[in-house]
C-alpha cells in the first residue's frame, strides 16, 4: 500500500497541470464553500462540464479535493453568522453561533479546522484500505443483475432518507427515473416520451439538469434570502484549541468519525444526515447536556468531525461499487461517464492510477486544510464582503457558457434554465434535488444493467431473486421503503 501511495504522490506532483488543478480545487472549495448559496455543489456543477476537456484523473481528483475542502468552509459562516455554507454545517449553526456571541468565534472556527482535517484525513485512510478490498470482493461476486439490485437498494435509500417526507422522497427519485427514460429505449431502439422531438430522441443530458438543481435554483433562492451584504466581522482569527481540550474530547471525536465514515458509506445518508446523527449522539453521551446550544465546543467538534469524515466514506461505494451516496458524488460519476468510464468492481486493476490519485489528493487536501485554514480563512471572511446580487450574474453566464458548451445545442440551454425554475420550486416544496439527480445519472446505469441481465437470462425476472446478492438487496431495498412508511405513520 505504502508503495502505491507513493506512486500516486508522485502522480500528482511530477505533473505540473494536475498539482495545479489540486491547488485550484483547494482554495476554490475553500472560498466557494464559505460563501451562503454558493457552495460546493454549486461550484462543482459549474465546473462539470469543462472536465471533458481534462483526463478522467484529473477531474476526479478536482472534484474530491473541492469535496473536501469546501465540506469545512461553510463552518465559517454558520459560525459566524449562523448560516451554514452547505446542509452538512447545519448543525454546526446550533453551539458555533452562540460561541461567535460569546466572543469565541476564534476558539469555534479553530476547532473546525482541526476536526475537519482530522476527520478528513481518518476517512482518506480508511478509503485507502477498504476500497480495494471491497473492489476485490465485487469483482468476484457482482453481474449485471447485482448491479441492477445494487442501484435499486441506493434508490430507495436515496428516497427514504432524502427528503422531510417520505413520499416527497420517492417522488423525487422517480421524476429523476422519468427524466433518464426520455429518449431511445435502450432495449428496443424506439422513442419514449421525446413528444415527436428530435432533440429529445438522444435524451435529456445529465449535466443541464445538474446545472439547473445545484446552480440556476441556488440562485433563486439565495436571491431571496440574502438581499444585502453579510455584517462581516472586522477582524477575525483563528485559535487553536488547547491539548486539555482535545484530550477532554477524544472520545466524543473518535464516535463522530466512526459515525461520519459510516453515513458516507451508506447511498443517500451522506455528510448531512451524519453531522446531525453525530451532535445527536454527543448531546445523548455528554454529561453537560444542558451546555448544548448554548456554545457548547464539543457540538462544534461533533459536526465538523463527522461531515469530514464522510467524504472518504462516500468515495468507497462510488470508486468500488460505481455507487454514488449523494449529489456531490453523482456529479462525480457524471465525470467517469462524460469520458465514457464506469466506476465499478474493475476499477482498480483497469485504472488503478485514477484511484490512488484520488486517494492521495483528498488525503492532502485534508491535511492542507489544517494547514490553510488557519490563514486562508481570514482572505474568505473578507470575500464575504461581495454581495450575492453581484455573484448571481456570474453564476447564470458560467452556467450557461458550461450547458451550450457540452453538446453546442440551444436545446441544452433550455433544459439547464426549465430544470433550475423546476428545482427552485422542488426545494420549496420540500422535495429532494439529490433525489432527483441521483435518478437521472443512476437510472441510465440502472436501465442498461437491467437490459444487460434481461438478454442474458433470456428475460426471467426471477434471476434477480436466485442470486444470493442481488435477491438481498433487493430485499433491502424493499426493507428500507417499509421502515420508510412505518416512521412516517409513527410521526
Amino acid at each position: 500500500m505504502l508503495e502505491n501511495f507513493i506512486h500516486g504522490f508522485m502522480l500528482l506532483v511530477s505533473d505540473p497541470f494536475t498539482l495545479l488543478l489540486f491547488f485550484a480545487g483547494l482554495f476554490g472549495g475553500l472560498i466557494f464553500g464559505a460563501f451562503p448559496g454558493v457552495n460546493s455543489l454549486t461550484l462543482c456543477a459549474i465546473i462539470l462540464p469543462f472536465t471533458a476537456s481534462l483526463t478522467p484523473s484529473d477531474g476526479i481528483m478536482l472534484f474530491s479535493v473541492i469535496y473536501c475542502s469546501g465540506t469545512y468552509a461553510g463552518a465559517v459562516t454558520a459560525i459566524l453568522f449562523n448560516i451554514p455554507g452547505s446542509p452538512e454545517n447545519a448543525p454546526t449553526c446550533f453551539d458555533g453561533y452562540p460561541m461567535t456571541l460569546q466572543g469565541k468565534a476564534s476558539l469555534a472556527i479553530g476547532a473546525a479546522v482541526t476536526c475537519s482535517a482530522l476527520g478528513g484525513m481518518f476517512s482518506a485512510v480508511v478509503m485507502m484500505f477498504a476500497t480495494p478490498m471491497v473492489a476485490d470482493v465485487a469483482v468476484r461476486a457482482f453481474g449485471q443483475a447485482e448491479i441492477f439490485a445494487l442501484i435499486f437498494f441506493g434508490l430507495t435509500v436515496a428516497g427514504t432518507v432524502g427528503a422531510k417526507s417520505v413520499w416527497k422522497g420517492w417522488l423525487s427519485v422517480l421524476f429523476g427515473l422519468f427524466l433518464a427514460s426520455v429518449g431511445t429505449d435502450a432495449a428496443e431502439g424506439v422513442p419514449r416520451y421525446t413528444f415527436g422531438s428530435y432533440y429529445l430522441r438522444a435524451g435529456i443530458h445529465f449535466i443541464p439538469v445538474i446545472l439547473g438543481f445545484f446552480a440556476v435554483a441556488e440562485v433563486l433562492i439565495q436571491g431571496q434570502r440574502i438581499a444585502e451584504k453579510l455584517r462581516v466581522p472586522p477582524k477575525v482569527s483563528v485559535e487553536f484549541p488547547s491539548f486539555l481540550t482535545f484530550w477532554r474530547l477524544r472520545i466524543a471525536i473518535v464516535r463522530s468519525m466512526l459515525i461520519g465514515l459510516f453515513a458516507g458509506v451508506l447511498p443517500g445518508i451522506g455528510g448531512t444526515l451524519g453531522s446531525f446523527l453525530s451532535y445527536g449522539e454527543a448531546v445523548r453521551w455528554s454529561r453537560n447536556r444542558e451546555r448544548f446550544g448554548k456554545g457548547e465546543i464539543e457540538g462544534v467538534v461533533a459536526a465538523e468531525t463527522a461531515n469530514n469524515a464522510a467524504s472518504g466514506g462516500a468515495m468507497i461505494p462510488l470508486l468500488a461499487l460505481g455507487l454514488p451516496g449523494g449529489a456531490l458524488t453523482a456529479m462525480m460519476l457524471g465525470v467517469f461517464q462524460i469520458h465514457g468510464m464506469e466506476p465499478g468492481p474493475s476499477i482498480m486493476m483497469t485504472s488503478k492510477d485514477l484511484v490512488w490519485v484520488t486517494f492521495v489528493a483528498m488525503f492532502m487536501a485534508n491535511a492542507l486544510i489544517f494547514v490553510l485554514g488557519y490563514v486562508e480563512t481570514k482572505t474568505t471572511v473578507h470575500l464575504l464582503r461581495i454581495p450575492f446580487p453581484l455573484l448571481a450574474p456570474a453564476i447564470l453566464v458560467l452556467s450557461t457558457i458550461g450547458a451550450y458548451s457540452l453538446r453546442n445545442l440551444i436545446i441544452d440551454v433550455w433544459v439547464m434554465y426549465i430544470a433550475g425554475i423546476a428545482a427552485y420550486f422542488l426545494r420549496k416544496w420540500g422535495y429532494s434535488a439529490a433525489g432527483v439527480v441521483l435518478g437521472i445519472i443512476l437510472g441510465y446505469l440502472g436501465e442498461s444493467a437491467f437490459v444487460k441481465t434481461m438478454k442474458l437470462y433470456e428475460y426471467d425476472l426471477s434471476v434477480f431473486m436466485t442470486r444470493p446478492i442481488s435477491a438481498s438487496l433487493i430485499l433491502l431495498g424493499l426493507a428500507t421503503m417499509v421502515y420508510g412508511m412505518v416512521r412516517r405513520n409513527d410521526r
